[in-house]
């Protein structure tokens, strides 16, 4: 039988999670039952009666910081009921999210991610619960909830039975180093525009030799980092 990712998310704005797993591919990993996904909400452990989770950060600034209190009584009161693979904090100074890592999750069974808001969360939750931090991005979100739903999306995908066609995850962007190469459907001839006659050959051999060559020249051109690793077998 095959088993079920179980994804958490700690926010303090958890219809934005659940409006961002009814569609597409999350959407269809839950109905196979591969994938549960629960938005946690922080303000439930909030020790005030106005609900407040957040204050201003020590040494001045701009920017409020949700505090301590609110997400350790979170992480602890779904810790006593569930043993989790990793913690994830997505914040915009974590490690680069990436494909491989994507891949990694996917063999969990259980994951938490915190997602933070307004300036982030203090630093001692980071220090303290966290396991692994990501970053979806050299940019700065309004909160975490969007860089959830992109680990939430990237590793449905990859769950066995989730995808109609078992090889096209294997296909994507990264999976081997490169980008994608150029695809094409119906029809052949659009406004002159035409489909490269390889790709209509029928020949597998060469339609996957050309589809190499142009990952090769599309990554040499658009992520030459992603070109160096490639290249030198990293």
């Amino acid at each position: 039988m095959a088993k079920t990712l179980r994804i958490d998310v700690a926010t303090a704005f958890p219809k934005t999670i659940e409006c961002g797993i009814k569609e597409s591919v999350p959407r269809i990993a839950r109905e196979k039952g591969l994938l549960e996904v629960n938005a946690v909400d922080l303000r439930d452990y909030a020790d005030n009666k106005f609900r407040h989770i957040d204050d201003a950060p020590y040494g001045g600034g701009a920017g409020m910081l949700i505090r301590c209190q609110p997400i350790f009584d979170c992480v602890e009161d779904l810790k006593s009921k569930i043993d989790y693979d990793e913690i994830i904090y997505v914040t915009a100074d974590g490690e680069p999210y990436s494909q491989a890592e994507a891949n990694k999750l996917s063999l969990a069974t259980n994951l938490l991610i915190i997602a933070g808001h307004y300036k982030g969360v203090d630093q001692r939750v980071r220090d303290a619960l966290v396991t692994k931090e990501y970053s979806i991005g050299d940019y700065v979100l309004s909160g975490g909830e969007l860089p959830a739903l992109v680990i939430i999306d990237s590793v449905a995908r990859l769950i066995p039975g989730v995808l109609g066609d078992a090889e096209s995850a294997l296909e994507d962007s990264f999976m081997d180093g490169l980008l994608e190469p150029p695809q094409y459907t119906r029809p052949a001839d659009f406004r002159g525009m035409k489909v490269p006659e390889v790709l209509r050959s029928g020949d597998p051999k060469k339609i996957k030799r050309w589809q190499l060559e142009k990952a090769i020249e599309k990554t040499k051109k658009i992520r030459p980092d992603l070109y160096r690793k490639y290249e030198s077998g990293e």
